[in-house]
C-alpha cells in the first residue's frame, strides 16, 4: 500500500474545503451515507461531542443513508471534523483519506457497491472501468474514468468533484484493495480547485 498527495496546511486546506463549498449548487448532492460514514469516524476519535459539533455546523441532525443532501453541507461537515481529528490522524490530509476509507467500506455496503463488485467480478481493470456509473449513483455531479497506461496501472480522471485528492486516495486505494489488488499505489494530484488526477498501479 502506497499513498501520496501533495502536502497543504491545516489553514490552506481548510480554506480550500471553503472555495469547494462556494462552487457548489443546491443540485450538487451527495447520499446521506458518505455523511454518516463521517460521523461514524468523528464519533470513534472525538466522542459525541465531537459528532454534535459536525451534525450542527452542517444544519443535519437526522441522516437516512440512501437521501440526497447538498454536497456544501458535507464540506462543512468534513472541514469541521477535520480541523478536530487533525492531530490524531497526521493532520488535514490524514483526515480526509480516512473519511475516504469510511465512504468506500459504507458505500461497498450498499446496493450500489454491491452492484459494482459484482459488475467487476474480482478483476481491478472492471472495477475501475465501471466506477465512473457507480460515483453517478453515489453524487450528482462530476464525471469519472480511467485511462490505461498498462495492463495493471492507470490514470483515473475526475472532474468536477467536490472533494479533496487525499479523501479520494482514500477511496481509490480502498476499492482496489477490495477487489482483490495487491499492492496498491495511489499518488492523487489536484489539477484545478474541482479537478484531480491518480496514478494508480497494483499487483
Amino acid at each position: 500500500m502506497h499513498l501520496s498527495t501533495e502536502s497543504t496546511s491545516a489553514g490552506g486546506a481548510a480554506w480550500e474545503l471553503e472555495l469547494r463549498r462556494l462552487a457548489a449548487s443546491d443540485e450538487d448532492t451527495a447520499r446521506g451515507m458518505f455523511f454518516q460514514g463521517t460521523l461514524d469516524v468523528v464519533g470513534f476519535l472525538g466522542g459525541e461531542g465531537a459528532v454534535a459539533r459536525c451534525k450542527g455546523v452542517a444544519g443535519l441532525w437526522e441522516i437516512n443513508p440512501v437521501h440526497m443532501y447538498p454536497i456544501s453541507k458535507f464540506l462543512r461537515m468534513t472541514s469541521t471534523a477535520a480541523r478536530l481529528l487533525a492531530p490524531q490522524l497526521d493532520g488535514f490530509e490524514g483526515v480526509l483519506r480516512r473519511m475516504g476509507t469510511q465512504a468506500t467500506v459504507d458505500f461497498l455496503s450498499s446496493m450500489f457497491g454491491r452492484d459494482l463488485m459484482q459488475t467487476a467480478s474480482g478483476s481491478p481493470r472492471k472495477l475501475l472501468q465501471s466506477l465512473g456509473d457507480s460515483y453517478r449513483a453515489a453524487v450528482s455531479y462530476g464525471e469519472r474514468y480511467p485511462l490505461w497506461t498498462s495492463e495493471k496501472s492507470a490514470r483515473f480522471i475526475m472532474r468536477r468533484d467536490f472533494m479533496p485528492a487525499a479523501y479520494h486516495e482514500g477511496t481509490l486505494l480502498s476499492v482496489l484493495e477490495a477487489i482483490g489488488a495487491r499492492d496498491v499505489r495511489v499518488h492523487g494530484r489536484q489539477v484545478a480547485l474541482l479537478d484531480s488526477e491518480y496514478e494508480l498501479s497494483w499487483k
